[in-house]
């Protein structure tokens, strides 16, 4: 296709995204979840042809030499099937916050003023890799009540519109528009492109993938963009911690997924427990072959710990290797966290109520938190039900996004005839 071909391909599915997100906003709560179980059943009734299309995906990958870790992420199952209908089913019992009302008050003026929750409108998903997404995403995007075009990675694409029909199918089923749900029909990076400039009829564009993706996004769109970029999680181990507490803490963070955006990169330790927690917690975390890499301070009490370098504070490893510094006091911790961080998730482990407010109070994180694991920072985890990815920015929403994060408030003014005098 040429780039006048892609660009008219795009804007028709901007038209028809725009013209849907208005059914997507008025239909009721019964209608969405109507949709949502209708998809579910299509996607277990079609699981032998979604199987077989992502065959095609698969075949293609490994002649493409895709590495085993992405063919994993890539292919469907039953098992995988059933998941994906299960979330679909999931997001139907949770609560609806389109029409929500809030904050009402009566005025001097006798209006009556409060605050009503309503949809973003479109939103574009630009995603890797895993086919499950496009079922997960539509389906948030459907019960907060917004239209979405999602574009999947160029490997998935036979995966992705398969898995289309099957969402379609539940919309039609349910008596909305099929265009509610889109997938870009192109593996052209060229369509990114374009999507990326659509700012008349996609509100708000959300990336997950990797950081190449994401800067990106974040470079070329005149779209809002919610986004995360690096999480470079600290967990801080206070003079007065419980230090078994902290020492399973940050074995948790640091072990239980390495490839995560919410797993512990950095271990900072305050230099008056820095020997005794130390050496107990490389002792516990020799087993998982984690590499440690540390300041002088540290490897004067790890001897096998490498040298850290200035990069290291900052770099994002998603793999067994963890940073550690030894800080002077909690003042230290938090400005090297304010320095280094990624504004992701971090903890501190302490005793000390006073610093522990300080902490939640002071670190500029879209998580933050007081003895407990960063693996914590999670959609499901936080009760959401779901989510659609982590936002590290300020504006308008922060940490995992779930449906209400999809959703914005307006003003509404009830009154009885007032005028402003």
């Amino acid at each position: 296709m040429t780039k006048v071909e892609i660009e008219k391909q795009m804007r028709r599915l901007g038209n028809a995204a725009r013209k849907a997100a208005r059914a997507a906003a008025v239909a009721s709560t019964a209608q969405r979840n109507n949709a949502l179980s209708a998809m579910a059943d299509a996607l277990l009734k079609s699981a032998k042809h979604l199987i077989a299309e992502n065959s095609k995906d698969l075949d293609a990958g490994r002649d493409k030499g895709l590495e085993a870790a992405m063919l994993d992420r890539l292919k469907l199952d039953h098992e995988r099937i059933q998941n994906m209908a299960d979330g679909l089913r999931k997001i139907t019992t949770l609560d609806d916050p389109v029409g929500q009302i809030s904050d009402m008050q009566f005025l001097e003026s006798g209006i009556k003023v409060g605050k009503m929750r309503v949809p973003l409108g479109v939103i574009g998903i630009i995603y890797e890799s895993r086919p499950n997404v496009t079922a997960d995403a539509a389906g948030l995007c459907l019960k907060s009540g917004n239209a979405c075009i999602l574009r999947g990675g160029s490997e998935a694409l036979h995966s992705n519109l398969a898995i289309l029909k099957c969402l379609r199918a539940g919309l039609k089923a349910a008596g909305l528009d099929a265009n509610i749900i889109q997938v870009v029909p192109t593996t052209d990076r060229r369509a990114v492109g374009s999507m990326l400039q659509m700012d008349d009829s996609i509100d708000v564009i959300i990336p997950r993938g990797g950081k190449s993706l994401i800067e990106r996004v974040s470079k070329e769109s005149k779209i809002p963009v919610i986004k995360h970029l690096d999480g470079v999680c600290h967990v801080y181990v206070d003079e007065d911690a419980d230090l078994d507490m902290a020492r399973e803490i940050a074995l948790n963070a640091k072990t239980h997924r390495y490839g995560v955006c919410n797993a512990m990169e950095t271990l900072l330790v305050h230099k008056a427990v820095a020997r005794r927690f130390l050496g107990s917690f490389a002792k516990a975390i020799k087993k998982h072959k984690v590499q440690l890499k540390g300041c002088d301070r540290t490897r004067k009490i790890l001897r096998s710990a490498k040298k850290a370098s200035a990069k290291d504070w900052t770099t994002e490893y998603l793999a067994p290797i963890l940073a550690i510094k030894v800080v002077d006091d909690f003042d230290d911790a938090v400005a090297h966290i304010e320095k280094y961080g990624s504004h992701h998730t971090d903890a501190i482990v302490t005793e000390n109520h006073t610093l522990a407010m300080r902490f939640l109070a002071e670190v500029d994180s879209s998580t933050v938190m007081v003895n407990a694991s960063t693996r914590f920072a999670d959609g499901f985890e936080f009760g959401l039900g779901a989510e659609i990815g982590i936002s590290t920015d300020k504006l308008h929403v922060r940490g995992p996004v779930g449906l209400e994060g999809l959703t914005n408030q307006k003003y509404i003014v009830l009154g009885n005839g007032q005028t402003r005098a």
